[in-house]
């Protein structure tokens, strides 16, 4: 199925409803962001109306301090992902604002567990990775949080301000709308709808809270080393920040946001190696851009190709892309001097097919140290 063949609003219900009492579990990214979080309270709220539980579980971390502040200021319930747990014990899967291949793991783990994808909400390109009994793409919505509102606004729940979990829900989805749509500069029509629609239930001074984070020191740091590092040719600034703790993440697409506000740059590549918990690393990175006519998915699949599974490294949305680069076997290291020769072998060989989508030649030798 195709994005235009999405199915109306209304067919959630009836697919809840064909379900009604089951265990389900919702899948987030890896590095869940406000329009993931918000859109899987959203879908807990309407599955309980089919006296179904869902439990929100992410593989990653939540780092960004937004993302942090929203969890912990509305109280929203987010379970690490552990292959220990008993995974049978879900009827069903549903993933919101990803398809998969951003919780690889994840993924994984449910179908040697045997657990079905039942569901599928989210405003990307389709990745063909899942085969769900229901799926709603919307890629001309500016965020999962818009159409999880649309939802609500049509559904089994009828908001009420004097309900604490329907302000939580409210806010939550209202700052996942924002955040995804740049504070509602590249919203669409149907975006501002949702907004306001959803002031009627809003926390407004918890809205503010969450939104009046300050960066850390360490992210200020990371930043700083993106800007000396980048290289900046035909409107792309380019950088690579390096090794991150996992914790660190989220700074990837924040320098991205910083250096993509450049005069004379439209685009903004950043990427570094990030360290997990489990001495697991991967080339993680984000794409930011001004250019309408740039489509951050398709640059980001032409360049980076796929996997030995034929999943694509990575993907976007209209003005933003991420990817996602597993090493694999090289993980880990002997120590300083070995990390930094694997850094520089992995940085030049993005550079290189970044370049070359771009249709810049030897771009990172003419270009080296520039700023």
């Amino acid at each position: 199925m195709n994005e235009d063949e999405a199915q109306p609003p209304c067919k959630i219900s009836s697919v809840l409803e064909a379900h009604r009492g089951e265990n389900h579990v919702i899948v987030l990214q890896d590095y869940p962001d406000p329009d993931a979080i918000s859109s899987g309270l959203a879908h807990q709220l309407i599955a309980d109306v089919f006296d179904i539980e869902c439990d929100m579980v992410y593989g990653g971390k939540i780092s960004h301090p937004e993302n942090i502040a929203l969890v912990k200021l509305l109280g929203i319930e987010v379970l690490r992902f552990d292959p220990s747990s008993d995974w049978t014990k879900y009827a069903g899967a549903v993933f919101v604002d990803n398809q998969g291949t951003t919780a690889e793991e994840t993924v994984n783990h449910l179908e040697r567990s045997g657990v079905p994808t039942l569901i599928v909400v989210d405003h990307h390109e389709l990745q063909q990775r899942l085969k769900p009994e229901f799926i709603d793409i919307r890629r001309n919505f500016g965020s999962t949080a818009t159409i999880y509102t649309e939802y609500l606004e049509r559904g089994p729940v009828q908001l009420n301000k004097s309900h604490r979990e329907h302000v939580v829900a409210a806010t939550a989805l209202t700052h996942g709308i924002m955040t995804d749509t740049n504070g509602l500069v590249t919203a669409h029509r149907v975006d501002f709808h949702a907004a306001g629609f959803l002031s009627d239930f809003r926390d407004e001074e918890l809205l503010l809270q969450i939104m009046s984070q300050s960066r850390s020191k360490r992210t200020m740091e990371i930043i700083h080393r993106g800007l000396g590092n980048r290289l900046i040719v035909e409107g792309f600034s380019i950088a690579g920040v390096g090794y991150l703790r996992a914790e660190d993440r989220d700074v990837i697409p924040q320098t991205a946001e910083f250096l993509v506000s450049e005069e004379n740059v439209h685009t903004a590549i950043v990427y570094g190696v990030v360290s997990g918990a489990d001495r697991e690393e991967s080339i993680t990175g984000s794409l930011r851009t001004t250019k309408m006519t740039l489509d951050p998915d398709e640059f980001i699949k032409d360049a980076l190709g796929k996997n030995a599974s034929g999943c694509f490294y990575g993907g976007g949305k209209e003005t933003a892309g991420g990817f996602l680069i597993p090493i694999g076997f090289l993980s880990g290291g002997g120590g300083e001097k070995l990390y930094e020769h694997k850094w520089q072998v992995f940085d030049e060989m993005i550079k290189q097919k970044l370049f070359t989508k771009i249709g810049v030649r030897n771009a990172g030798k003419e270009m080296h140290g520039i700023s």
